[in-house]
């Protein structure tokens, strides 16, 4: 009833829509923050049910286009410009509350991490390319560069369709930003779903290592010791260095798009393209490389950092899954469903096929944060990373945030996902699909390769 009587105001002007949309986020995050805390939600989690898909389901239901309409079109609308700002704070928390790894060893298990990204990414293209040739075209009609929608919508999610729509636009897919929202959407809620059923088989089957950290127990315990004061304190502190992370990536990609201009137009496109959250991610090394210099790290709370990234995964999920325009997806279904059958079937295939033949220790673990980020962005990784790996256990959060630095400005909404379309445009789909077999195929050897002449037995001293 009440949302119903705020509705009434939003024809007068554009400030209740703001206002509703960002007070109902925070009654979000606040109720996200303490439902998680719940019995019922831990022994949800358990089982592989993250507490954000519930929160989503009850979303879908009340959105616009639900079968409750309470919320506002107005408000999702307001909410579908969220998923880069959440996502960025995510990769804002990565490296702030972890020690840096050591560099001796390390590039071996960033190297084979990188191996099945790139594994993945690449093939995504491959796989829409030749269901696209062989498939949609004939059938249905359908424009050749609905073959990037796989990367766009899956790997990019929600702010690289957002931001590749109007390249789309200029090359004549006038489509293009409403369906790759709408894969982006579906990789969000495959990602979620599928992911957390393989948690679920992962720990019936003894896929996931048991892992015993007296430390985090530990540092819980002092944690929960100190005065309300001293937490608001170290919040505002924690809070800062975060913000510090993202504000760090905002001006570097502010002066990249300053010195645009000058460099060419493939460039300048490539550039007004990029996101801010892997810049934000290298402000995140940078300020913890910088602290650790200092001996300053005790200014930086883990376990602050990590549930503000696991907040903003939360309401990322929850808020995507609300925008969902129901309408959309039942217009386009058939290729739409097509294109996204087929690439988790590529995606799963990376996770128990390659990734086998890549990952010597901690497979699933870390070929399911990269079927999470390969479906769901990296915020989905994140997610399922936190259920297979609650306490941080393993090695895998520290081996993906560094592969992602090196990673992100390729694939997910970076160089590789920008230039598709135009390579697309000028050499033709097929030329393109064939390119990226070629890629994938001396990808896939390489990593072989890589595994049989180098062992992971360092990831264990990381």
């Amino acid at each position: 009833m009440v949302l119903e009587e705020l509705k009434s105001l939003l024809p007068l002007n554009a400030l209740p829509s703001l206002v509703i949309a960002f007070g109902l986020l925070i009654l979000l995050g606040v109720l996200l923050s303490f439902g998680r805390r719940l019995e019922s939600a831990m022994i949800l989690e358990r089982f592989g049910i993250p507490t954000a898909l519930v929160f989503g389901i009850i979303a879908i239901c009340i959105g616009p286009y639900g079968p409750i309409p309470v919320l506002p079109e107005s408000v999702t609308e307001i909410w579908t410009q969220l998923p880069t700002p959440l996502l960025t704070l995510v990769f804002a928390t990565l490296m702030l509350g972890r020690s840096l790894p050591s560099g001796n060893g390390l590039w071996k298990p960033v190297a084979s991490q990188a191996f099945l990204g790139l594994i993945l990414g690449f093939g995504q293209y491959l796989v829409g390319g030749i269901v696209v040739l062989m498939i949609l075209t004939p059938y249905l009609k359908v424009d050749p560069l609905m073959g990037c929608l796989i990367e766009v919508g899956f790997e990019g999610g929600h702010g690289a369709a957002s931001v590749m729509g109007n390249s789309f636009e200029k090359l004549g897919f006038t489509s293009g930003l409403d369906l790759g929202l709408a894969m982006a959407t579906i990789g969000l809620l495959s990602s979620t779903l599928i992911g957390s059923f393989l948690v679920v088989i992962g720990r019936l089957k003894g896929w996931i290592g048991v892992h015993q950290n007296q430390n985090n127990k530990i540092t819980e315990e002092i944690g929960s010791s100190i005065t309300f004061l001293d937490q608001i304190r170290n919040l505002i502190i924690n809070l800062g260095f975060a913000g510090l992370a993202v504000t760090f990536g905002v001006f570097v990609l502010f002066a990249l798009r300053l010195i645009a201009p000058f460099c060419g137009d493939i460039f300048s496109e490539v550039i007004y393209a990029f996101p801010v959250f892997p810049l934000a991610l290298l402000g995140s090394f940078l300020i913890r490389l910088i602290l650790e210099q200092i001996k300053k790290t005790y200014l930086v709370s883990p376990i602050i950092q990590r549930e503000l990234g696991i907040l903003a995964t939360d309401l990322l999920i929850t808020t995507a899954m609300a925008s969902l325009n129901l309408p959309l997806l039942i217009n386009d279904w058939l290729p739409l469903s097509i294109l996204a059958i087929s690439g988790l079937i590529w995606n799963l295939s990376g996770m128990f096929i390659f990734s086998r033949m890549i990952f010597k220790d901690e497979w699933f673990e870390r070929s399911l944060t990269e079927f999470g980020n390969a479906t769901g962005v990296a915020a989905s990784g994140l997610l399922l990373l936190r259920l297979a790996d609650p306490r941080d256990n393993t090695n895998t959060l520290p081996i993906f945030s560094i592969k992602q630095l090196f990673l992100q400005p390729l694939l997910s909404g970076g160089l590789i996902t920008v230039l598709a379309p135009i390579i697309i445009n000028n050499i033709g789909l097929l030329g393109w699909t064939e390119l990226c077999g070629v890629i994938t195929l001396a990808i896939i050897i390489s990593g072989i390769l890589f595994t049989n002449n180098f062992s992971e037995d360092s990831i264990k001293k990381i």
